[in-house]
Order: C-alpha cells, then sequence, then structure tokens
C-alpha cells in the first residue's frame, strides 16, 4: 500500500481514546482563505449565467469541477488549433 498502515476495526476502547483526542484537539480552521466551493463560486460569478450554467452542468454529469471542465475546454481549444 505504498508504505501507507492498514486501517483496522478499532475497539471499542481504541475509539474512546480516538474520540477524546479529536475532542481535545481539535483542528484550527482558517477562515481568511477560501475553501474549494467558495473558490467555485467565485469563478462562475465572474461567467454570465448561460456559461455557469453550462459549465455547471458539464461539472455535474462528468463528476469534475467548474475549474476542470473550463480546462479541459482550453485544451480542446489548443489542440483544434494545432
Amino acid at each position: 500500500m505504498n508504505g501507507a498502515k492498514e486501517m483496522k476495526d478499532l475497539t471499542h476502547a481504541e475509539y474512546e481514546v480516538l474520540d477524546e483526542r479529536w475532542t481535545a484537539t481539535t483542528p484550527k480552521v482558517n477562515f481568511s482563505k477560501p475553501g474549494v466551493f467558495a473558490q467555485q463560486q467565485v469563478l462562475l460569478d465572474a461567467l454570465d449565467d448561460v456559461s455557469a450554467a453550462y459549465l455547471k452542468s458539464r461539472a455535474e454529469a462528468d463528476h469534475k469541477t467548474p475549474a476542470q471542465i473550463i480546462g479541459q475546454l482550453v485544451h480542446e481549444k489548443i489542440a483544434a488549433s494545432a
């Protein structure tokens, strides 16, 4: 597994210890940097309604992000003009 440890089923006691650890050491969230969903929304807000709707539809149908669809369209355009 590329050096990664395999996950095993934990005992009830191990789950308790893990729960206590995560409760006591909850990771800090950085709200100053927008997350991936906010970034995608900013991208779509910069487009006209028809383009944004098209990208959303293609992204959902292809199980990709709108940015990946834009990249794919640009690569296709470059290949077509070569």
